[in-house]
């Protein structure tokens, strides 16, 4: 029977609206097939940075604040630099995931900071693998990929929203990344397992 994938999703909400995104990346993996556990980078403690260690898969998440991920996510990022030295992380996938409140909002910068740090781990990036959604007159802002990301699933909230305000379009985007890297994650172990490796 074939090894059931392993994803550890780390993430900082500050509002609520990235907690909603990450329950949906979290339903998207299982929906999938995989396990998949939330950590909360904020609170995080040594059972779940053994959870990290342990996943086949991790998944970034936080808001954009500032142009960037939270400062609560830069902390969490700084103190895996113990396991970037011992390269814990090596081979692994990675993704990410970030809201904030204008459509744009620099949320580009946060999925790249984010790939970026997978990088210096030695994990592998796994985009959205979307076309655009919404970029044409016959299209909608309820498609998939509604604000045109590809490095991750990116939302727009407005400030002024709770999180039940997140936009349905976003939370499903949200759930294609989990299940993506859910799939994709099962093709890696699988590939492994038949090289012996």
């Amino acid at each position: 029977m074939a090894q059931k994938p392993n994803i550890a999703i780390a993430y900082h909400s500050g509002f609520g609206h990235t907690d909603v995104l990450a329950e949906a990346v979290r339903a998207g993996a299982a929906e999938a097939g995989a396990e998949a556990t939330l950590v909360r980078v904020d609170t995080i403690n040594e059972e779940q940075w053994q959870t990290l260690d342990a996943a086949d898969a991790i998944i970034f998440g936080s808001p954009t604040y500032m142009g960037s991920a939270s400062g609560a996510f830069h902390a969490f990022a700084e103190s895996t630099s113990k396991r970037w030295l011992t390269r814990a992380w090596q081979d692994k996938l990675g993704a990410g995931f970030t809201n904030a409140a204008c459509k744009a909002g620099d949320k580009h910068s946060t999925l790249a900071y984010f790939a970026t740090l997978a990088a210096q781990h030695g994990m592998n990036w796994l985009n959205l693998g979307l076309l655009p959604g919404w970029h044409t007159s016959s299209e909608s802002e309820n498609d998939l990929n509604r604000l045109g990301y590809f490095n991750g699933a990116a939302a727009s909230t407005l400030a002024d929203l709770p999180a039940d305000g997140v936009h349905k379009a976003d939370i499903a985007t949200a759930e294609h990344l989990g299940a993506r890297v859910a799939q994709h994650t099962a093709i890696v172990i699988a590939g492994r397992a038949a090289l012996g490796v």
